[in-house]
């Protein structure tokens, strides 16, 4: 992959790279093969309602600046990682860019229809069995 991808717009993210944790002996505690990405969805020149459907897709992820935070760690390299937290960024984007499937509104069917009014007929028939005439 090269430095700058060319679906990501120069200064929309910045790269860290930090210490993973977990099995990996000296090389964890020497090398810094964590790749911590931050999206900057509002200088990214995306459309506003992809950048709304971004930020709701991305859920925990989101900060309260409106950043979304994305971490790769399950490769020993640092490049693997850096391919692999961008793929993932992609993927999310891609999702944001599609725009929901328009509902179109339906109608109940008679049969439906008329299954609700003979069990509204049955319950205010068991209702009216039930009064006993002393309040008319």
């Amino acid at each position: 992959m090269k430095d700058e991808d060319p679906s990501l717009p120069p200064g929309s993210f910045e790269e860290k790279f930090i210490r993973s944790g977990g099995h990996g002996g000296q090389n964890v505690n020497k090398v810094a093969t964590t790749v911590q990405l931050r999206f900057f969805p509002r200088l990214s020149g995306l459309p506003w309602a992809v950048q709304e459907r971004l930020k709701a897709l991305a859920g925990s992820k989101l900060t309260a600046e409106g950043d979304i935070i994305l971490i790769a760690s399950e490769y020993r390299s640092q490049e693997q990682n850096r391919q692999a937290v961008r793929a993932r960024l992609l993927e999310l984007l891609a999702r944001a860019a599609r725009p929901p499937k328009h509902r179109h509104a339906t109608r109940p069917s008679y049969g439906s229809r008329q299954r609700r009014l003979e069990s509204k007929k049955r319950r205010s028939g068991i209702k009216r069995d039930r009064r006993d005439g002393s309040f008319d």
